[in-house]
C-alpha cells in the first residue's frame, strides 16, 4: 500500500500560501484531499483559492506630483508650504490615489501623509474616511433676509444657537425628521444607539473651535445675511470612528504599508456601498442642522428669508468613475450636488468679508477652490506669540467696530484675525489660480464664535454653569 504524502507549512509557502487564519484550513483540506488520494498538482489547484491576492505597493516617493494652487512669501508662509508639500508628497504614495491638489489656504493638519487642510485627492474605486475627516462635512450656509437689522439678527441668533462638545439636554432640543432617523436605522454605519442619540441630542448645536456664527451685509444689495460654519458634530464622529475601523481591516489586507490615516473602504464592496449611503445620510443631517438654526434666527428675528443655499468643504464626492476627497476645499463645478446652485461661501476670517463665489471647475484644482484663509502655524504657536498682551487688547485691536461674541467667557486668541493667513493674499491667490470668480463680499457685522469650551464632562463634573457672552 502506498503511503500517503504530507503537506507541510514549507510547501504551502512555497506555493505561495501565506500564514494566517486560511494558512491553518489549507494545510488542513490539502492533507485530506491527499488522504483522500488527490495527487500533490490536484491539491495545488484545490488550495489555490487560499491563496490572498497580493498586496498594493506604495508608489515610489515623488511619481506621482500634484497641482500646487499657493505662493508662499514670508518665512512663515514657506515654512507651512514646505511641511503641506512633504504631507501630499508621502501621502500620493497611496496606491488608490490618481490626482492631488492644494489649496491658497493649505496647511497641515496630523501626522505626516494625512491630508492637508486645503487639499483634495482623487482616488480610484476607494473611499478614505482620514481624507474628508472626522467632522464629516463641515460646511457653510447661508440665509439672505429682507429689511433685517444686523444687531436684532445676530440678538437672535444668540438666543437659539448652542455652541460646545455636547448636545441640546432634554426639554431644549430640535427636532429631527423621524424618516431620517428611519433611514439612519437601516444602514449598518449608522444604527448603532450611541450614534442615533448623538443624532438627536446634538441637532441644532454647532461645536467648537472655529466654528460660528457670522451676520454681515452684502456690499452690493445692503441686505442682511447669516452665515454659519459647523459640520455634523456627534454623528459624523460616530461614522468616522466606524469608517476607519472597517477601512483598517482592508488596509491590513490589501496594503499593509499604506499609512493608516489613507486607508479606505473599496467602493464597490457591500461596506463601501453602505459607506457612501451613511455619507449622503450625514450629508442631509448636517443640512438640516444647519437649516434649524438659520430657521430659529429668522422666527427670532421676525424676518423674511429671500434665499438660503450651502456647500460643504469635509466631504467625498463622485465624478467620472473618481472619488474626490475634499479636506477643507470646496467643490467649485455646478451640479456637483442636486441642491448645488452654482454659488459657493468662502469665509475669510472674522474682521473680513464672507467671499460669495462662482466655481471655475479649474482642472489644475480638480474642479475645487478654497474653504478659508487656513493658517500659517498652530494655535498653540499663535498663543505663544500673542503672550505680551490680553485677549481682550487683542480682540479691541484686530476686530474694531464689529460686534464679536464668544459662546463662553474666554476669548480664543487662536481663532482672532491674526490665526490665519492674510485674508488679501488668499484672494489675490484665488484670482491668480483662476479658482473662483468672486460675485460679492459679505462684510462684516459680528459674529458668535465657539471657541475654547470646556469638555461637557467636565462641566457635570463642576456642576452646570449657563454660558456667558463676551462683547468688545
Amino acid at each position: 500500500m502506498m503511503e500517503t504524502e504530507t503537506l507541510t507549512s514549507e510547501l504551502l509557502k512555497k506555493w505561495g500560501h501565506v500564514p494566517g487564519k486560511a494558512f491553518g484550513a489549507a494545510l488542513r483540506d490539502g492533507q485530506i484531499a491527499l488522504d483522500q488520494g488527490l495527487s500533490l498538482d490536484a491539491v495545488r489547484q484545490q488550495l489555490a483559492p487560499y491563496i490572498p491576492p497580493p498586496t498594493l505597493p506604495l508608489a515610489p516617493s515623488g511619481t506621482k506630483p500634484f497641482y500646487a494652487n499657493i505662493e508662499a512669501e514670508s518665512v512663515d508662509e514657506k515654512a507651512n508650504l514646505q511641511a503641506v508639500q512633504h504631507h501630499m508628497t508621502e501621502l500620493m504614495r497611496a496606491p488608490t490615489v490618481e490626482a492631488g491638489a492644494i489649496m491658497p489656504d493649505a496647511c497641515p493638519a496630523g501626522p505626516l501623509g494625512t491630508i492637508p487642510v486645503g487639499g483634495v485627492v482623487a482616488t480610484r474605486n476607494a473611499i478614505h474616511p482620514g481624507m474628508h475627516s472626522a467632522d464629516i462635512c463641515c460646511s457653510v450656509m447661508i440665509t439672505l433676509l429682507r429689511d433685517a437689522d444686523p444687531k436684532s439678527v445676530l440678538d437672535a441668533a444668540q438666543s437659539v444657537t448652542h455652541f460646545g462638545g455636547g448636545g441640546r439636554p432634554n426639554g431644549k432640543r430640535f427636532t429631527v425628521s423621524m424618516e431620517l432617523l428611519d433611514q439612519f436605522r437601516e444602514n449598518k454605519f449608522l444604527s448603532n444607539p450611541k450614534l442615533l442619540r448623538a443624532a438627536q441630542e446634538h441637532m441644532g448645536t454647532q461645536g467648537d473651535g472655529n466654528h460660528f456664527l457670522f451676520v454681515g451685509v452684502f456690499r452690493a444689495t445692503g441686505q442682511t445675511a447669516i452665515v454659519t460654519h459647523h459640520g455634523s458634530r456627534g454623528p459624523g464622529a460616530q461614522l468616522y470612528k466606524i469608517g476607519m475601523s472597517v477601512a483598517e481591516k482592508y488596509r491590513k489586507k490589501l496594503s499593509p504599508k499604506t499609512l493608516k490615516q489613507n486607508a479606505w473602504i473599496p467602493a464597490d464592496s457591500e461596506e463601501g456601498k453602505a459607506y457612501w449611503e451613511a455619507l449622503q445620510l450625514i450629508r442631509k443631517w448636517t443640512k438640516a442642522n444647519h437649516n434649524a438654526l438659520h430657521q430659529a434666527t429668522v422666527e427670532a428675528c421676525h424676518s423674511d428669508v429671500v434665499e438660503r443655499y450651502w456647500n460643504e468643504h469635509n466631504f467625498v464626492f463622485e465624478r467620472d468613475g473618481l472619488y474626490y476627497h475634499g479636506k477643507g476645499a470646496t467643490p467649485a463645478w455646478g451640479d456637483y450636488a442636486s441642491d448645488a446652485n452654482g454659488l459657493t461661501l468662502i469665509p475669510l476670517n472674522m474682521a473680513e468679508p464672507v467671499l460669495v463665489v462662482r466655481g471655475k471647475d479649474a482642472v489644475h484644482a480638480l474642479g475645487f477652490s478654497p474653504h478659508g484663509a487656513g493658517r500659517n502655524y498652530s494655535r498653540s504657536e499663535q498663543k505663544r506669540r500673542m503672550s505680551n498682551k490680553t485677549a481682550e487688547e487683542i480682540l479691541q485691536e484686530e476686530t474694531k467696530g464689529l460686534d464679536i461674541r464668544f459662546f463662553e467667557n474666554k476669548i480664543d486668541i487662536s481663532e482672532l484675525p491674526s490665526s490665519y493667513k492674510k485674508a488679501d493674499a488668499v484672494v489675490d491667490q484665488i484670482k491668480k489660480f483662476d479658482l473662483a470668480e468672486i460675485e460679492d463680499y459679505i462684510d462684516p457685522y459680528g459674529c458668535i464664535m465657539a471657541g475654547e469650551i470646556e469638555p461637557f464632562w467636565k462641566k457635570k463634573k463642576q456642576g452646570a454653569k449657563v454660558p456667558c457672552l463676551v462683547f468688545p
